[in-house]
């Protein structure tokens, strides 16, 4: 009863901060808001009336230069593209057409005039062209995509080898007939598909560390808060001190847990409400199997309390909060030594290194799910890490609870994690 009575206490204060409600549910709307948005948009092409317009625009020029013929439906003309022939090597525009579609084409008699049109803005880029294999590219401003230019330099190469085909009497469709013939295959996963699990469980692999981190320093700056006022005085002349602990630690990961639900299950839930609206490209991140989220959220929560009970220990051994950082710095160097292994293994989860990992408990509460994921695993592998995963937990946690008692009775100079392992153990 005790216990419960702690962690109702612990919970409470979590659950009501105002920045953890804040947070939760700042995080669960917007991502659940972002998620919707597709539906609230026209994705369709609407640029029909402004192309018609540029097309009044340069009909309304003088005579140096007009618009191409062809068969260009205006009203799916999305950009505007100029060319002068320099070389007058170029009689028609159809690799052009084929290469851009969609585009409309301003041949200019010159290149001021076509310089003119990319200033003003009625041409998106112009292209001068001085020989067969040598252009210049004209813009008025050159965005991170813009790929004309590139497109371009194909097209040019195409036109020039057709050519040369021609001049040696060789029959260029036939060429490109050989050229572009296609290869049928399909593949047949029989295991995982490690190249499309491979961005979520990126993502959930982030989620934990920071969740770890996160409240790995509240429990501790917790437990130092109430030693640094004296407030533990009380406290363990009516609760065992070992209550006290495991009732923060288990508040905490309750809390924490909670939080992740909340916000990773309205970011599920609202993608697969509009999976069909986005058109699956956001499977990679949020279309998660089953067993994947169940093996990340036991080996998850196991993860965390278990670097909990260490933080607790850590807050412990302090009397000043400023004095965490320091106490604590061993726990976060582990935590982040196996936070970049696990991220470079990522494309390797049978590798030794990432099996290695998953049996260990400072590790497997990501490397276990990751092999789950995208590797090949047993059930027996699962088991067998869980239960010393549950097992390092336990003892951890009756370590973390010994060096607590010990630290509510030691005031003034920070106690060293050596002597108070070396005391525990001797006790």
């Amino acid at each position: 009863m005790k216990f419960l009575t702690v962690f109702q206490f612990e919970f409470g204060n979590y659950i009501k901060n105002k920045t953890y409600i804040i947070t939760t549910f700042f995080l669960g709307i917007v991502l659940a808001a972002i998620l919707f948005l597709p539906r609230f948009f026209n994705v369709s092409d609407t640029s029909g009336t402004g192309s018609e317009t540029t097309q009044e625009e340069m009909s309304g020029e003088s005579g140096s230069a007009g618009v191409s013929d062809g068969d260009t439906d205006s009203g799916d003309v999305s950009e505007a593209l100029a060319i002068y022939d320099a070389a007058g090597i170029w009689g028609d525009l159809s690799f052009l057409r084929a290469a851009y579609p969609g585009v409309e084409w301003i041949v200019c008699e010159n290149t001021q005039d076509l310089e003119a049109y990319v200033e003003n803005g009625t041409a998106d880029a112009g292209f001068v062209i001085n020989g067969e294999l040598s252009y210049d590219c004209y813009l008025l401003n050159r965005g991170l995509t813009d790929s004309d230019s590139e497109v371009f330099s194909a097209v040019m190469l195409q036109a020039y080898q057709q050519r040369q085909y021609e001049e040696a009497g060789i029959d260029y469709n036939k060429v490109m007939e050989i050229n572009s013939a296609v290869v049928e295959s399909q593949e047949i996963i029989l295991g995982k598909d490690t190249l499309s699990n491979y961005w979520y469980c990126y993502m959930l692999v982030i989620v934990i560390f920071m969740m770890i981190i996160l409240y790995g320093t509240m429990i501790a700056t917790s437990v130092t808060t109430e030693k640094s006022n004296r407030s533990i005085e009380v406290l363990v002349t009516s609760v065992d001190s070992s209550v006290l602990l495991f009732g923060k630690v288990i508040a905490g990961a309750v809390a924490g847990a909670l939080q992740m639900v909340i916000v990773l299950g309205l970011a599920l839930c609202s993608y697969q409400i509009n999976r069909n609206v986005w058109g699956g490209m956001l499977d990679m991140l949020l279309d998660i199997p089953g067993e994947v989220l169940a093996t990340f959220a036991f080996f998850g929560i196991g993860g965390y309390l278990f670097y909990a009970f260490l933080y607790g220990a850590m807050g412990a051994l302090v009397s000043k909060t400023e004095d965490i950082n320091k106490s604590s710095g061993g726990v976060q160097l582990a935590i982040m030594i196996v936070y970049f292994i696990v991220l470079a293994q990522l494309g390797n989860p049978d590798g030794m290194l990432m099996k290695v990992a998953s049996f260990l408990p400072v590790s497997s509460y990501s490397a276990m799910f990751i092999r789950v994921a995208m590797g090949s695993v047993s059930m027996w592998e699962v088991i067998v890490s869980g239960v010393i995963l549950i097992a390092s937990i336990i003892g951890v946690g009756f370590l973390a609870a010994g060096i607590y008692r010990m630290g509510t009775l030691r005031y003034g100079n920070p106690i060293k994690f050596t002597k108070a392992l070396k005391a525990f153990r001797e006790k």
